[in-house]
């Protein structure tokens, strides 16, 4: 059965815990889609941080560029979480993709999600709240988020808001 929740927050505030213990209540087989690279020493330390907060029996698949078909490989009795869509398009912005093969990105995530049959958990950074980026890359960062959140949020059944820890149910 098709059930798309968005996790939304700002830095620290919950957000990937918050969707691993959904997943956990679930009694579903879970999979991981990490889309963060290991880029130094500091990262790995994080991304083995998180991963000893999953239980032992989840799949990871990690995976920070094409997700798009590693969902569509998933089969429709399982519960997938995403962490996280702000790396994701972060990763597609470091490879060089032009803004406009991104937004073609983001179109084909959402129509992947409209033909899936599985539960799905998107975690992602909410970037509205904050100054306006100096820099132009800072500003297509979160522009494209911010797009991709949107788009995301209103095919989404469940939309939580993550602040210091705490879940706001905000659709």
């Amino acid at each position: 059965m098709r059930k798309i929740r968005l996790i939304v927050g700002g830095v620290r505030s919950g957000k990937s815990n918050y969707a691993v213990e959904l997943a956990k209540e679930s009694n579903k087989k879970v999979c991981f889609l990490a889309t963060c690279s290991p880029l130094d020493i500091e990262m790995e330390k994080r991304i083995e941080n998180h991963k000893k907060n999953r239980p032992h029996n989840w799949v990871t698949i990690e995976e920070n560029i094409n997700i798009i078909d590693r969902l569509k490989s998933i089969q429709e009795d399982n519960l997938i979480i995403v962490d996280c869509l702000g790396l994701w398009i972060s990763n597609m912005l470091m490879k060089e993709f032009s803004e406009d093969r991104i937004k073609e990105e983001i179109d084909n995530l959402i129509e992947t999600l409209n033909n899936i049959n599985f539960e799905i958990i998107f975690v992602s950074n909410e970037v509205g709240m904050g100054v306006v980026p100096e820099s132009y890359l800072g500003r297509l960062f979160r522009d494209l988020l911010g797009l991709l959140n949107q788009k995301i949020a209103k095919i989404s059944d469940d939309v939580i808001f993550m602040q210091v820890g705490i879940p706001v149910k905000i659709k």
